[in-house]
């Protein structure tokens, strides 16, 4: 999408809109007695503050570990405890 530059006035009137427009894409230029003074932009998905997103099947220090009898059937006395 094309930016936009508004001055500070307009720009306080029509905040919420802006960041809207912002939000799906628009790049909006704030100008103060003409001059670019700031830029409204969306945020990225993936940004420095929040670190990377996680990959699946890891935790949060990407270690991966299933121990070997994860899927083996269960002892009668664990059973139990489940009322099984």
């Amino acid at each position: 999408m094309a930016g936009t530059q508004l001055n500070l006035y307009e720009a306080k009137t029509q905040l919420s809109s802006l960041v809207e427009r912002a939000a799906k894409g628009e790049e909006i230029v704030i100008a103060k007695a003409g001059k670019p003074m700031a830029r409204l932009v969306p945020i990225a998905v993936e940004s420095k503050a929040l670190g990377p997103l996680r990959k699946f099947g890891q935790n949060i220090l990407g270690i991966t570990y299933i121990a070997e009898d994860f899927d083996a059937p269960l002892s009668e006395e664990i059973l139990k405890d489940f009322g099984l």
